[in-house]
């Protein structure tokens, strides 16, 4: 644990303390310590204030991750400048961003904490994406009417970015489900827009699926789905109480009276949510994609997916773009299944 705060720093240890199947082997106040304590103790995961006196979270993060990648958790507060920089750890490498005030109020909180280190801690890592080549996005799509819609979580910064970097700036509606907090998914949006050749929004209720721009769902209190047969259009539905907010089922859901005009891709995420709702859309006639387990930070939702047979392609992170445009357009072919 790298906290400057040693309030922040016991009530993790005292909440992982509960837990036979975690050991906390140091603490340290700041990037210096850290760096010294995780040579002498080689910790399989940690967790990092993003606000620290010296060298920041960040810095340390991006040389960490450098030298030694290594599974990272970042404490962030969930103030419009720590959710920029939140999402910039993410894209740094970082599998997780918490709340401080998860850890301050865990009873106002929907997440174990528990589960999630345990989880970080068995996360493929992967180079950012600024640190690979971008693929080679067409320069223009012979659209053939089908919209597409993405859900993702653990890993998803880096999964999406690349996904996007793939599409053209006429690319095929598309709108995606991230598993995020509200303020770091407005913070996501921005950064996308910024590198991506399509532009890249917040979905707005009533707002139509329009070719050339990629919708992200809010999430907050509202789940997005999808409404309208003949002009599909955007539809935010209220949380009851959901594990996840967005919820990737509900989007999936809301597609599948689409039928064959939709595509729908899961991505790399813990759990199953959208597993289930991707085979109600492969059934409904949808082209459906998963991401295969060889690039999925997490693959607890792809492999969910692809287990139920949800899925009639998977394809490693770099090639889901290309799978994408030949599922949506008039030159490509509807996408076969996959022998598995």
């Amino acid at each position: 644990m790298v906290d400057d705060s040693s309030t922040i720093r016991r009530m993790i240890a005292v909440t992982l303390d509960r837990d036979p199947r975690v050991t906390v082997v140091g603490e340290a106040s700041d990037s210096y310590e850290a760096r010294e304590k995780i040579k002498a103790l080689s910790p399989d995961l940690l967790t990092l204030d993003i606000e620290m006196p010296g060298m920041d979270g960040l810095e340390f993060l991006s040389r960490l991750m450098r030298l030694r990648p290594m599974p990272v958790v970042m404490i962030s507060t969930l103030t419009r400048e720590g959710s920029v920089s939140a999402v910039r750890a993410l894209a740094l490498g970082a599998v997780e961003c918490v709340d401080k005030r998860h850890i301050l109020h865990p009873e106002e909180s929907r997440m174990d904490l528990v589960e999630l280190l345990l989880m970080a801690g068995s996360a493929q890592l992967r180079p950012p994406a600024a640190a690979r080549p971008p693929a080679a996005a067409p320069s223009a799509l012979a659209w053939n009417g089908r919209f597409v819609v993405i859900g993702a979580s653990t890993g998803g910064v880096d999964a999406l970015t690349t996904v996007l970097a793939g599409l053209p700036a006429d690319t095929p509606p598309v709108v995606i489900a991230q598993h995020m907090p509200a303020m770091f998914l407005e913070s996501f949006t921005e950064r996308l827009d910024a590198r991506s050749a399509p532009k890249v929004v917040a979905a707005r209720a009533g707002e139509p699926l329009t070719q050339g721009v990629v919708m992200i769902a809010p999430g907050g209190k509202h789940h997005v789905a999808l409404a309208g047969l003949d002009r599909p259009r955007i539809e935010l539905v209220p949380d009851q109480g959901a594990p996840y907010v967005p919820l990737i089922d509900t989007l999936f859901r809301s597609a599948v009276p689409f039928g064959p005009k939709a595509v729908g891709v899961l991505l790399t995420g813990m759990g199953r949510d959208g597993a289930d709702a991707l085979l109600e859309m492969r059934r409904a006639g949808a082209a459906t994609v998963a991401e295969d387990a060889a690039t999925a930070v997490v693959d607890g939702m792809p492999r969910a997916a692809r287990e139920l047979g949800a899925a009639a392609e998977v394809k490693r992170i770099d090639d889901v773009a290309e799978a994408i445009l030949a599922a949506t357009s008039a030159q490509g072919a509807t996408p076969r299944a996959t022998a598995r």
